[in-house]
């Protein structure tokens, strides 16, 4: 009888933890709201332009494009999301080069930025996004290299 009650009281304080985990994750997810909108890269060589277009679909997804021109061409496009699975957020970037997309797990989230890493994957391992007013400086990095994307809103 000590071991089933002792057993309910263990899975009652793991049901308790995974409410409180899903509902801070919840909470964080929130923290995203800023980065809903279309954004243009400020930093690129001449004759190029990008942008990146954020949109909020549900408690638990935004959807977001990347798209890199040059000149009036279409030279890269990133079909990006921002998902809640299995009590953490990830980032999704899905590009035609590689054959399934790649998530990378939320490791840091504030009002105004975040970071996610994959630390299995070849380029890049880490992503940072911060908000500075009406810009971005989003960050990839990783085996020491590292590239900036500066975006304004539009």
């Amino acid at each position: 009888m000590k071991k089933i009650l002792l057993l309910l009281a263990v899975l009652s304080v793991s049901g308790l933890v995974n409410t409180l985990l899903a509902q801070k994750v919840s909470e964080d997810f929130k923290k995203l709201d800023w980065l809903e909108g279309s954004w243009t890269r400020t930093n690129t060589k001449p004759d190029r332009s990008a942008h990146e277009k954020w949109q909020k679909i549900s408690s638990s997804e935004w959807v977001g494009l990347g798209v890199n021109m040059k000149g009036s061409d279409t030279a890269f496009v990133e079909k990006l999301k921002l998902v809640i699975k299995e009590d953490h957020i990830y980032y999704v970037a899905d590009i035609v080069e590689n054959k399934e997309p790649v998530y990378f797990k939320f490791t840091s989230i504030t009002n105004d930025g975040f970071v996610c890493e994959n630390p299995q994957h070849d380029f890049p391992k880490k992503i940072t996004y911060k908000k500075d007013g009406e810009k971005i400086k989003a960050t990839i990095s990783g085996d020491g290299k590292s590239i900036d994307y500066l975006f304004e809103k539009k």
